[in-house]
């Protein structure tokens, strides 16, 4: 479950907590219906901000459903968006087209178990045929994806003669195209440009937090990385995420939503979170000393069984806080005992 906006629910109100978990639950859910268990490791918590945003524009679109005790949960059910909602598909289109993309920049890169290249980029194939069918559910061509993923690559390769922003743009243009999208769902076309500009803003700033977390042990390993590429620094690249959140917070105030509450958390409070997260509390104590399969396979099945409040020597959340940490977000483990710190207790708590 990989992205940027991580809510521990310590953090915030207990209903918004509890309606982010239930997109988070509805996009996994509807990724092991369209795609089978194996599809479920797509599930990441930016791409379900695609079927928040669907909802926020039209509630009566995105219909709920109880769903049974899942291990992640506790073994607790939960109220979940239901399968056959547009938002919830549309994201599950967009994890599957994307982690595919994730999928084939590993093996481009040399990364993982030796000799797995072609299962993995078999595994991407069929991720993105899915992602395909998924998407054509809902009217949305999945070509403008899996095109921005070719381009990544393909900027990648001009190292020496490309800008940052020229490296940021194909992440850009495929959340710009998601986020837009939804107004599309939910029957409100007036959104689409303020859409359109959140999704460049907010894709900008995922790609720039991914490559700061990854850029020690990005050159550990000789591999690509945007920052060390265009030899920018990382005050400079705090600019260009502090400058990006403001232009996402202003795009967002132009947006016509019947329930704009968990939208701004996410979109604005807990983006500004995972930037001040990602700089000011970088953790540079962890060894990044690549391990072998066996370990880190090891390691992987220790920290999922976990729920990731254990982690390994080289991990760069070892040491961090645990909401940092944990799968969860429950706030169960948190000790930062600070509660509604970006939003009106008034209007929107129990």
């Amino acid at each position: 479950m990989f992205g940027i906006i991580r809510p521990c629910g310590s953090h915030g109100c207990p209903s918004l907590f509890r309606a982010w978990r239930a997109h988070l639950c509805g996009l996994c859910l509807t990724l092991r219906d369209g795609q089978g268990h194996g599809a479920r490791l797509a599930t990441n918590y930016d791409g379900l901000i695609i079927s928040v945003l669907a909802e926020a524009q039209s509630p009566y679109g995105s219909p709920h459903r109880t769903a049974g005790p899942c291990a992640l949960r506790g073994f607790r059910s939960a109220e979940v968006v239901d399968a056959r909602a547009g938002g919830v598909r549309l994201a599950a289109s967009v994890s599957l087209v994307l982690a595919a993309g994730k999928l084939r920049d590993h093996v481009a890169d040399g990364d993982g178990v030796p000799g797995t290249g072609a299962a993995r980029t078999m595994l991407a194939s069929r991720w993105e045929a899915a992602g395909a069918r998924m998407g054509a559910s809902v009217g949305f061509d999945t070509a403008v994806l899996t095109a921005t993923v070719d381009r990544q690559l393909a900027m990648e390769g001009l190292t020496g003669t490309v800008r940052l922003l020229d490296l940021t743009a194909p992440t850009e243009d495929a959340v710009a195209a998601a986020f837009a999208y939804t107004a599309t769902i939910a029957g409100k076309p007036g959104n689409a440009a303020a859409l359109t500009e959140a999704g460049r803003f907010f894709g900008r700033i995922a790609h720039l937090l991914d490559a700061v977390e990854d850029q020690e042990e990005d050159t550990a390993r000789g591999a690509f990385n945007p920052l060390t590429a265009t030899a920018t620094t990382r005050a400079e690249a705090r600019r260009l995420c502090d400058d990006a959140a403001h232009g996402l917070a202003l795009a967002l105030r132009e947006l016509e939503l019947a329930d704009r509450h968990l939208v701004e958390v996410l979109l604005d409070a807990e983006v500004r979170r995972a930037i001040a997260r990602t700089f000011d509390d970088h953790v540079t104590t962890a060894s990044y000393d690549r391990p072998g399969w066996v370990r880190k396979s090891a390691a992987g099945v220790a920290t999922f069984f976990t729920c990731g409040l254990w982690r390994p020597r080289w991990s760069k959340r070892r040491g961090r806080p645990c909401d940092d940490r944990c799968y969860l977000g429950d706030g169960s483990c948190c000790e930062c005992g600070r509660c509604c710190e970006w939003c009106n207790c008034v209007n929107c708590c129990d």
